[in-house]
């Protein structure tokens, strides 16, 4: 399923789930032209391309989240198998560096240069403490310096906080950006880098990952209806 939509859902649900009859009951209470789905790395490693094949069955399209980070040829071939399986979107780290993400990049245009190919900056957990093993002061110099790797690579965004986008953004690029770590109330005292739908908007989100706030919903159609509507 390599055909890209029309439309453009700015939703992408974190579907966090351990087992596949919750995935499946949430996919039969939402609509595909609404929002697209990520697959993580749990329920990848517990039920393979089969569960993206059952998925894309219901005409939802996937971001595939397994953050690739290896050398050149091994990601190159990760990439290979992971577009082969049609998936619209797909993730490595950028920490890898230029050659590592040239090679994810000439693995997608050799399966379709219209499916999207990201690079993961900062995880949103990363803190203050972490930076000293980073060899840097701040997150966004870190942030900063990373996000260079994905304008040079000429890639189709960039995982990051709604935060970090301006430090990313000021080079006027066309970056898109996908952020996860979105709340539907301003939890920020508990959480730093969370953010609700329409502040991370206004920062510049491209696409919103959001788990839990419509996955636990009695009404997950109702929630993200109005998601949208707010944004």
């Amino acid at each position: 399923m390599n055909k890209v939509r029309q439309n453009n859902p700015l939703i992408i649900i974190a579907l966090d789930y351990d087992n596949e009859t919750d995935v499946l009951d949430l996919c039969n209470k939402l609509s595909p032209a609404e929002c697209r789905l990520k697959i993580g790395k749990q329920l990848f490693t517990k039920y393979g391309p089969d569960i993206i094949e059952k998925i894309h069955n219901l005409g939802f399209e996937i971001f595939l989240d397994l953050k690739f980070h290896d050398i050149p040829t091994t990601v190159h071939k990760a990439c290979l198998e992971a577009y082969k399986l049609g998936v619209w979107m797909l993730n490595v780290h950028l920490l890898g560096g230029k050659d590592m993400i040239m090679a994810a990049k000439e693995a997608r245009d050799s399966i379709n240069p219209q499916l999207n190919l990201i690079g993961v900056t900062l995880l949103t957990s990363h803190n203050h403490d972490d930076l000293k093993y980073f060899n840097a002061n701040t997150r966004q110099e870190v942030v900063q310096n990373l996000s260079e790797i994905a304008i040079e690579s000429e890639i189709d965004g960039v995982v990051c906080s709604p935060g970090d986008i301006e430090i990313i953004n000021k080079h006027k690029n066309s970056l898109k950006f996908i952020t996860p770590g979105i709340r539907l109330n301003d939890v920020s005292n508990e959480h730093a880098k969370t953010y609700t739908p329409e502040s991370a908007i206004n920062l510049g989100s491209s696409y919103l990952v959001i788990g839990r706030p419509i996955t636990e919903a009695s009404d997950p159609m109702l929630v993200i209806n109005q998601i949208n509507s707010n944004i």
